[in-house]
Parts: C-alpha cells; structure tokens; sequence
C-alpha cells in the first residue's frame, strides 16, 4: 500500500518569517514522522509522502502531525502558535502521483470547509468505478457522450470570447453521468487518450457550427496530467487540429498536471503553443501553485480556482488574494479568467480588480451547443451586464474610497 499524505500549513506572518518557520515546522514533523518525505512547496505549504502496509496509518499520522503543531514556535525570540490544516489522500502501490495529488488537494479543499481531511483513490466506489471502465469504449463508439459549453465573457463588455468543452455521458440506462464519476474511471483504464481526442474531434465540428451561425468563439478542452507526457496523444492532438485547417483550441492543464514529467509537460506544452493551441492554467491556487513552474509555462491565460471567487465579497483575505494574482498575471502577460463566478457583487468587484474574463453560473451553466447558439443570439452576457450594471457602480465606488 503507497500511501500519499500532502499537508497545507496555514500562517499569518510575514514573508520572511514564513518562510524560516516552514523550513522549521518541516523539522519538527521530520523528528515526528521519520519515515516520510517533506518538501517545503511555498510560503503556507508543506507536502508529505510515504509508503506503509496498511491503510489505517494515515488517519495517525494525521493525528501525529496536529500533535506536533501543539507547542508553540520561536522565531526570533517571539512564541507563534500554528493554526494548520491537513488533507491526506491514499492509494495502492502503483497508484498514479498525479491522481493522488489531486485528491490530497480535494481533501485539502474540503478540510478548509471542516468537512473531512482523508480521501481514498480506491474507495467504495470502486466497483462501480471498474464496470464504468468497461462500458467506456462502448460509450465512445455508440455516441453516448456529449459536450456541453460554458461562455467565458469579458468582464467589463460582458461579449462572449470563448467557451470551455465540458464533457458528460448519456448513458442509456443510467442517464446523464457526471464527469467526476467517469474521468478517473477513464484515467485509471487508460482510456484518457482515447476520450480527449474525441473531445478534440467533436468540439472542432461544433466549432463549425458556430462558425456558421455568425460566431467565432475558440474552444478550451481539459487536457488530463496523464497526457501531457504522452508523446502518441501529443502527436495525434496536434495532427487533429493541424488537419482541421480552421480549428482554433485552447487547452485548459492544472499546474498539478506538471508535476509527473516537468521537462516533458513543458516541452509538449510549447508543442502545441507552436500550432496555436492556446494554453490555460486552471485551477491557479487550489493547492500545488508554484511559481517555478508558472514562469516556464506558454500560457497566455490563468483561471483562478472558484474556492476564493465564490468567498470573494465574504472574505477579507481572498480579494487580497485575488487581486495579487490579477496582478502577477498581468506582469506575465497573461489574461486571467474568474471561474465560480455566481453573483452580481462577485462580478462587479472582479471587473473593479482588473479580472479580464469570467465563467459561472451568474453568466451561464454548462449547456448544449443549440442552447448556446440561442444564447448568443439572445445576447445572454449582455442581460447579465445590464442586471449587474447598479451592483458594479456601488462596489466601484466602495474599492476606490477603501
């Protein structure tokens, strides 16, 4: 059993004084947790990896590190107390690093909202997972699967610049499955490859049909970490798109989707920023944000994850956080795109900050493509700019006095 435990440790103190206590706590959890593996990954991070023969072992080393942020720290001659937070995940040996990393940060996600702090890559669900695997192929070759769009809108105008594919299974006896119940499914059959390039396929006929309808929008598809390494997808992605001749894509990766094969992620990545691909880092501070990795990307568009826009008017601390990475992004030249965007407040403040473009329920759910043709036409960005026209003027007026 290889069990994957990654551990965020959150802290109010200055830059360089975070920076010396994170070297510290790592010690400190190093003399509890011998047998593991730490790395300090930023200012509030810190990951922790071993191995062990049973499963039980995590939920205790868990306690183990809660018990070992007790006593406060001394940092140049002052006493701190940690308030920490933990999400661990856990999986067989031969469990991919990627995967593992996703669900450690989901736990994280979910430990911030004191929900739980453990997730299993192999869990109850694992039955049902395997038959899903099987009926993949067959899904794929009888047409079961569908696209769905939602609009990416310019923040100020509210004009529509692009759409992102979202993927779901009709299936014929279990109706509309969600791609959280069948994306791992195909990860985990090696069947990823075979999904995305359908994806691929199909979003560049839809394109066509928008292209006659008057709209010329590109298409942002979700590349999976599996892929990015994977020189056969690579080479048949880009023979996809290059033989499309007009096709104008966007691929949206995590900065998690790196972490497998950073030199191959990164070159591949510039393959297909060669061919015009546009290239997205989604999910920008959900747990994994690096800046080493950031600045060698091709990106020219960075989404930051809806955890901090969906508390963005209740937080005092995600604005701050929000408009530093409006910031930093614009200094690396690239456009940046607000997801979760759900109320009229939340946009106006994101126009107010500088946020170039957003996606959310506020605007539009994820829908078919004649339902977004109808939404084009009937120009849905800009009623959402008329509704939300009094709630930017009151929020302008709030964050220029402020």
């Amino acid at each position: 059993m290889e069990i994957a435990n990654f551990a965020a440790l959150r802290r109010s103190l200055g830059t360089a004084r975070a920076n010396f206590l994170g070297h510290d706590l790592a010690d400190r959890l190093a003399d509890t947790l011998p047998n593991a593996r730490l790395h300090v990954a930023g200012q509030r991070m810190i990951e922790v990896d071993f191995e062990s023969d049973t499963d039980d072992v995590l939920d205790d080393t868990i306690r183990r590190a809660y018990a070992a942020c007790e006593d406060a720290f001394d940092l140049d001659g002052e006493w701190h107390r940690l308030s920490i937070l933990i999400g661990g995940a856990c999986g067989r040996a031969g469990s991919d690093d990627v995967l593992l990393a996703e669900e450690a940060e989901a736990a994280l996600a979910e430990a911030r909202q004191g929900v739980t702090t453990v997730r299993h890559t192999l869990d109850d669900t694992r039955e049902a997972s395997i038959q899903l695997t099987q009926e993949i192929d067959r899904a794929l070759d009888r047409d079961e699967m569908v696209l769905m769009y939602q609009p990416k809108v310019h923040a100020r105008s509210q004009a529509v610049a692009s759409v992102e594919a979202l993927i779901r299974w009709q299936h014929p006896e279990r109706g509309l499955i969600l791609p959280g119940d069948f994306i791992t499914a195909a990860e985990r059959g090696q069947q990823i490859d075979r999904m995305t390039l359908w994806t691929i396929s199909r979003a560049i006929r839809d394109q066509r049909v928008l292209r006659a309808s008057g709209h010329d929008l590109r298409v942002f598809i979700n590349i999976s970490g599996q892929l990015l390494a994977d020189a056969a997808f690579v080479q048949a992605a880009c023979k996809l798109i290059d033989d499309a001749g007009d096709a104008s894509i966007g691929f949206e990766v995590t900065e998690t989707s790196v972490i497998r094969d950073p030199a191959g992620a990164i070159a591949n990545l510039k393959r297909f920023d060669a061919i015009g691909i546009r290239i997205s880092i989604d999910d920008y501070g959900s747990g994994l944000s690096s800046l080493a990795y950031l600045k060698q990307l091709p990106a020219s568009e960075l989404k930051i994850d809806k955890l901090f826009v969906t508390q963005l008017t209740s937080s005092n601390r995600d604005p701050l956080i929000v408009r530093s990475t409006i910031d930093l992004a614009h200094a690396l030249d690239m456009e940046v795109v607000a997801e979760g965007v759900e109320t009229p407040a939340a946009l106006a403040l994101l126009t107010v900050m500088g946020c170039d473009l957003v996606q959310g329920f506020l605007i539009s759910r994820p829908i078919g493509l004649d339902a977004l043709i109808a939404f084009l036409r009937d120009e849905g960005g800009a009623r959402a700019a008329r509704q939300t026209r009094q709630s930017f003027l009151e929020l302008a007026g709030a964050w220029k006095r402020g």
